[in-house]
């Protein structure tokens, strides 16, 4: 098997040796290549062109940015194409939450992951996961927001685990900015910056509505979650699971609030920290699961993040779940 290793020299949960250790071991089991990412996006066009390259397999070690990139590298190599016929994903994690590496079961570890995927690899182990979509308008070119807008001014990303409008990716903005001032992306720096950024929000005209085909709309939300699997995130070792019913082999879950008051809050974060079976409760909550296609509108331009990653503010995006889309070694 011929293999390309994306390597993000930034991760935060590795250093040299380590990665020194794993190219060794990666190196022994394949006929590997490796490339060290230098700027944001250079992971995608490397996994663009590993197909025509001859690779069988993408290996990425990094956070769930740098798999996020890698992903979509993958499947904008080869659009249209079924999983089988793309490069295989490997994924060994070296961020500071590893959110989609762990929902695939590997350990948070990156060597221990190494060691789980070369099990995989000797045992012929893989197994096929769906994505989700997101879709939107570039406000930039100038035109009206909506789903009318033209082809050519309309940006799309694939997403592993999850994507969010409102107070959640507020939060991610915030740390972002953070984290280029240099702060470390620690489970405390999330939870800190979200306590803060509560008390400054708008928490009296929520913005979002969430659009159904044949569906009536369900209007008035602060915030909305769309995941793909569960755990959404995790803080720490403690997972984070407003979404408990999603999995890679279903459609897309959501979980809208439709107050920001502290006390429905505090209720709400009470629910969704740590292993739960059960949904979320309250009649602020609005819960959609296993859905193909929806839209979340808002009134006006709202933070968007996917996958951890912030991405401006948005007035439309429209969500897809892409079945049976990539093939991951785990």
């Amino acid at each position: 098997m011929r293999a390309l290793l994306v390597i993000n020299p930034k991760a935060t949960s590795t250093n040299q040796r380590t990665r020194d250790v794993l190219i060794r071991a990666l190196g022994a089991a394949v006929d590997l290549s490796v490339e060290e990412t230098a700027y944001r996006g250079h992971a995608a066009g490397l996994a663009g062109t590993a197909h025509a390259k001859g690779f069988d397999a993408v290996a990425v070690l990094g956070g769930d940015g740098t798999i996020n990139e890698t992903v979509n590298g993958l499947l904008e190599g080869q659009p249209g194409e079924d999983a089988s016929r793309r490069p295989n994903l490997i994924v060994i994690p070296g961020g500071s939450a590893n959110v989609f590496a762990r929902a695939l079961g590997l350990p948070n570890d990156p060597v221990e992951a190494t060691g789980a995927v070369l099990e995989a690899l000797r045992d012929g182990r893989s197994r096929t996961i769906g994505l989700g979509q997101a879709i939107w308008h570039d406000e930039a070119a100038g035109q009206d927001p909506g789903p009318t807008a033209t082809a050519d001014h309309r940006n799309s990303r694939y997403f592993t685990f999850c994507a969010g409008l409102g107070y959640d990716a507020e939060v991610v903005r915030a740390v972002e900015g953070l984290r280029s001032a240099g702060y470390r992306a620690r489970p405390t720096l999330y939870v800190n910056t979200a306590v803060r950024h509560f008390f400054v929000t708008d928490r009296r005209h929520p913005a979002l509505r969430l659009v159904r085909p044949r569906r009536p709309e369900t209007p008035g939300l602060f915030m909305a979650i769309v995941s793909n699997v569960s755990p959404w995130t995790y803080a720490g070792s403690r997972p984070i699971t407003p979404t408990p019913w999603a999995g890679f082999e279903t459609g897309l879950d959501v979980l809208g609030l439709r107050k920001l008051s502290l006390p429905s809050f505090l209720a709400f974060v009470r629910q969704i920290i740590g292993e739960h079976s059960g949904l979320p409760r309250g009649k602020h909550l609005v819960q959609v699961h296993d859905e193909q296609e929806f839209t979340l509108v808002a009134t006006r331009p709202v933070a968007f993040q996917l996958d951890g990653d912030y991405l401006g503010e948005h007035e439309w995006v429209e969500f897809r779940s892409i079945p049976d889309a990539l093939q991951v070694l785990a």
